[in-house]
C-alpha cells in the first residue's frame, strides 16, 4: 500500500468492494444500459479477469479493516508495573459518551450527550468536561472533524455553557485549545470564492467549482450559558504567497517567504462524480454535504491546534501539505491580518513551520518528514521535554509501507525568534525522540489520532483507527495498552455517521492521559461503574448467499 494518500486508496477500495457485491434484491444480473440496451454477459476471458481484480481488491479490503483490529480483544491488554497511574480521557467517534478509565481498563466516569462529537474532549480544572460538537444540520461543508456546536458538562452531567456557531460561510472543526483566561481557541473552514481564491493567485484548474475553503482561527470568550463573543482571529488567506501569477499583488519567489503559505502548494485530489460521491456516504465515508463540485474545497485541513502561554504563541497541524505551524498570538486583531506587529513582531505570519520544505522551495521529497500528521502539542513546563512538540506522524515517509510514528521536536527558539539559516529549512534535521514499531502494521493509523508527553516522562498515544491507547516510556517500551470496547450507533438525520470512518467503529480521534492530581478530580468518586457500560455490540450481519 503506498503511503501517499493512502487513506484516499483505501475509502476508493471500499466502494469498489461494495460495488462488486453483485445485483440487490431489486435487481437482476442481465441489467439494462442506460439507452435502453442490455448489457451483454461478460466472456469467460473477462470474467476471469474480473474474479482476479475482485481477488485483489478483497485483500486490500481486509487490509483496511485490519487497521480498526475489529475482531482484536478489547478491553485491558497489558499493564505492567511500570505502568502510570491516572486515569484516560476519550470519546468515540461515532459515540456521543465520552469515558474516563482508570489503569486497570474500568470505566470510573462518563458524559453523555445528545451530539456526536467533533474531535477531542477535555477535561477543565472545574471537572467539567469541554467537547466540541458535530452540528448535523450545519449546511456548505463536509469534512471529517466537522462540528458546529461547543458544549460544556459539569461532572456530573448537567450542560452549563453550550453554543452554536457556524453558518453558510463559515464552520468550526476538529479541535480547541484553552487559554488561562477561560477563553479558548478553535478552527474553522471560511468559504472563498472561484473569483477570490484567482485574485490571490490560485491556479485555476485547481479551484473546485464550489471554491475553496480554507482555515482560520478565533479566540472565544463564553458569555452566560448559551452565549459567546470572538476577541481575536487570524486568516491563514491574509498570509500566502504564490509565483504562479505575476500579475498579482501577492506574486513572489516562494522560497523567500517562508513566512507566507504558497496558495498552490498542494494539489486538488482527481475528480470525482456525484454518483461516486453518493455511493460513499452510503458507505459512512464522507459527511453529509459533500459533493463534487467541493470535492477539494478543504485544501489545507487544519486537525489540531495548541496554545503556549509562556511564549503567547499558537501550534496548528495542516494535514493537506503535511506540516506544522506556529504563529503569534500577541497581536492585535489588525496585526494579525498583517504582517508586522506583536511581542515576534511579524503580525500574523509563521514564524516557524516544519515537516515538508517543498512547501517554501527548501528541499524536495526527500525533505519531507511528516505525512497526514496530527495532534501538534507542546509539551507543558515541568514534563520532561518541556517547550518542546510533540505530534502524530501518520504516514512518516521514508522507504517501504506506510507506517505511523509519534515524533519529539526541539525547536530552534532563542529569545529574538525561531533560527533560519540562509536557503535552507527550519530545524531540526531530525526529531530528538521518536516511537515507531519494527513491523508498520502493529502501529499504524492513517488519519486521526494523538499523543501527549505525561509527567514522568512516559508518552500517552492514541492509535485512532483501532481506538488503541498506548502508554510508552522514552526508550519506547509499552507499558499499559488498551482497546476500548465503546464505539456507537449515532447517526444523523440523513442516516451518515457524526464522523466518516466508515466501517472503522471504535475510532478515537485523541485519548488524553489525566494525572490522578490534576485539579478537576479533587475530591471526585473514582471507583469503577457497577456496572460496566455495555461494551459495543456489532450489528448482525446476513449470512452469505450459498
Amino acid at each position: 500500500m503506498s503511503r501517499i494518500s493512502a487513506w484516499i486508496v483505501w475509502l476508493a477500495v471500499l466502494i469498489a468492494m461494495a460495488a462488486c457485491q453483485g445485483p440487490t434484491a431489486s435487481e437482476d444480473a442481465s441489467t439494462t444500459a442506460a439507452h435502453g440496451e442490455e448489457t451483454p454477459a461478460p466472456d469467460a476471458a473477462s470474467a476471469e479477469e474480473s474474479s482476479a481484480t475482485d481477488d485483489d481488491e478483497d485483500a486490500e479490503f481486509q487490509q483496511f479493516l485490519a487497521l480498526g483490529r475489529l475482531d482484536a480483544q478489547r478491553g485491558l491488554l497489558e499493564k505492567t508495573e511500570a505502568a502510570t497511574s491516572g486515569y484516560v480521557l476519550f470519546n468515540p467517534l461515532k459515540s456521543a459518551t465520552a469515558y474516563m478509565i482508570d489503569k486497570d481498563g474500568q470505566v470510573v466516569h462518563t458524559w453523555r450527550s445528545e451530539l456526536g462529537v467533533g474531535g477531542g474532549v477535555y477535561l477543565r480544572d472545574n471537572g467539567n468536561l469541554f467537547r466540541p460538537a458535530r452540528n448535523a444540520a450545519a449546511p456548505t461543508f463536509a469534512g471529517g472533524g466537522q462540528g458546529g456546536w461547543f458544549q460544556e458538562y459539569t461532572w456530573d452531567g448537567e450542560v452549563v455553557w453550550e453554543y452554536r456557531f457556524g453558518s453558510e460561510d463559515f464552520l468550526p472543526h476538529h479541535d480547541v485549545a484553552f487559554l488561562p483566561n477561560g477563553n479558548f481557541l478553535a478552527i474553522a473552514w471560511e468559504t472563498r470564492t472561484v473569483k477570490e481564491a484567482v485574485a490571490l493567485g490560485r491556479d485555476p484548474e485547481a479551484i473546485p467549482e464550489a471554491g475553496l475553503w480554507p482555515d482560520w482561527i478565533f479566540e472565544m470568550k463564553p458569555v452566560g450559558s448559551n452565549d459567546a463573543e470572538i476577541v481575536w482571529e487570524w486568516h491563514l488567506w491574509d498570509h500566502v504567497v504564490q509565483d504562479f501569477d505575476e500579475t498579482k499583488d501577492n506574486y513572489g519567489a516562494v522560497a523567500d517567504h517562508p513566512e507566507l503559505l504558497d496558495i498552490n502548494a498542494g494539489h486538488l485530489p482527481e475528480p470525482i462524480t456525484q454518483e461516486e460521491v453518493e455511493r460513499r456516504k452510503a458507505a459512512d465515508l464522507l459527511s453529509t454535504n459533500k459533493s463534487a463540485q467541493n470535492w477539494g474545497a478543504d485544501m489545507y485541513h487544519m486537525n489540531g491546534i495548541n496554545y503556549n502561554a509562556e511564549l503567547d504563541q499558537i501550534a496548528f497541524s495542516v494535514l493537506g501539505i503535511s506540516e506544522v505551524f506556529i504563529i503569534d498570538h500577541s497581536t492585535t486583531i489588525e496585526e494579525a491580518a498583517g504582517h508586522t506587529g506583536g511581542r515576534w513582531g511579524k503580525g500574523g505570519d509563521i514564524l516557524y513551520r516544519w515537516g515538508n520544505p517543498a512547501n517554501y522551495g527548501r528541499g524536495d521529497e526527500s525533505d519531507q518528514r511528516l505525512g497526514e500528521q496530527h495532534d501538534v502539542q507542546w509539551i507543558p513546563p515541568g514534563r520532561p521535554g518541556a517547550g518542546n512538540l510533540t505530534v502524530f506522524n501518520n504516514q512518516a515517509p521514508g522507504v517501504g509501507p506506510a507506517k505511523s510514528a509519534v515524533f519529539e521536536l526541539q525547536t530552534p527558539l532563542t529569545d529574538t525568534g525561531y533560527v533560519l539559516s540562509g536557503s535552507s529549512p527550519y530545524g531540526p534535521e531530525e526529531p530528538v525522540w521518536h516511537f515507531m514499531a519494527e513491523n508498520p502494521m502493529e502501529f499504524f493509523s492513517p488519519f486521526i489520532s494523538g499523543a501527549n508527553r505525561m509527567p514522568n516522562g512516559n508518552t500517552m498515544i492514541a492509535e485512532g483507527a483501532s481506538g488503541r491507547f498506548l502508554e510508552v516510556d522514552p526508550n519506547g517500551n509499552v507499558v499499559w495498552s488498551y482497546m476500548t470496547p465503546y464505539a456507537g450507533y449515532l447517526k444523523n438525520p440523513d442516516g451518515t455517521s457524526p464522523q466518516p470512518v466508515g466501517p472503522l467503529v471504535y475510532a478515537t480521534f485523541r485519548a488524553t492521559h489525566i494525572p490522578i492530581d490534576h485539579p478537576g478530580l479533587a475530591g471526585r468518586d473514582l471507583k469503577p461503574l457497577d456496572p460496566q457500560p455495555p461494551a459495543y455490540v456489532p450489528p448482525e450481519q446476513p449470512a452469505p448467499a450459498e
